[in-house]
């Protein structure tokens, strides 16, 4: 973990440090595709609650802090930081959702309990992704289009002035689809992404938004063909993962004693 991380983490406020698995720098930055001056810092990770937590009355699954302020866009010197308990992490890598799924293909500390999530990935991937990075991918093209609207801090004027739309959202957009398609096609998802390149370029304006909706469409189309003959298993096993989840708990809390004392 890097300094900067955990100076953020700690101004944060995040009352588990101790309990971290999985810490990484995320956004623009993990797929390669950062535009100096232009990208703030997100960090991303995953912890274990403590069992009094975890087995308790209050659940504590989710935590999100950044320096800006809540109504107002992020600058490059911003931090976002957002972390998830491992069970919510795992509910929601279930679902395919494409963020959580990153997770899954960055490395992991030797001796960290995310090593064993790392060695079992399989688990949680399945043909079922297909519909949520569709999903996500159409979303930013609908707030590129104008046909969905956005909040405060997803307004970027600056961008449509001088490209014609929004070429961040087009980014994303791009990039979503081709996570897709190599997830259906092989079951892995690179990172950073091989065709950063070209995804620098559409942040910069390289492409009119004709050729990129057009881009987006063939994409989709081929995402679906390749869902058609995956590799990947229909369906995630439930009953496989939250056994993994339980084990890695059981040894998180055993090996920090916490177990026995907080029970």
């Amino acid at each position: 973990m890097r300094a900067r991380d955990v100076e953020a983490i700690r101004a944060g406020g995040f009352p588990y440090f101790a309990d971290l698995i999985h810490v990484f720098v995320g956004g623009s930055e993990l797929h390669g595709a950062k535009l100096a001056g232009t990208d703030d810092h997100d960090i991303y990770g995953v912890y274990i609650e403590p069992p009094v937590v975890a087995l308790g009355l209050d659940a504590d699954e989710h935590f999100v802090w950044s320096t800006a302020p809540q109504n107002k866009r992020n600058s490059p010197l911003d931090v976002d930081v957002t972390l998830y308990s491992l069970r919510k992490w795992a509910r929601l890598a279930c679902k395919g959702n494409p963020t959580c799924l990153h997770f899954l293909f960055v490395g992991a500390d030797s001796g960290s309990p995310w090593t064993s999530i790392i060695e079992h990935r399989e688990l949680f991937l399945s043909r079922q992704s297909l519909k949520p990075f569709l999903g996500f991918a159409e979303d930013q093209l609908k707030r590129l289009t104008g046909e969905k609207g956005r909040g405060k801090k997803g307004q970027r004027p600056e961008l449509e002035a001088k490209h014609g739309y929004d070429t961040k959202a087009g980014f994303h957009a791009i990039r979503l689809l081709h996570e897709c398609k190599e997830l259906m096609q092989t079951g892995n998802i690179t990172l950073p992404r091989p065709e950063k390149e070209l995804l620098i370029d559409i942040r910069r304006g390289a492409w009119t938004l004709e050729k990129l909706i057009r881009e987006a469409n063939a994409l989709s189309l081929a995402c679906t063909e390749a869902e058609k003959t995956s590799p990947l298993r229909p369906t995630v096993d439930r009953e496989a993962i939250s056994k993994l989840i339980a084990e890695a708990y059981q040894k998180h809390w055993s090996r920090k004693g916490k177990l026995a004392n907080t029970l």
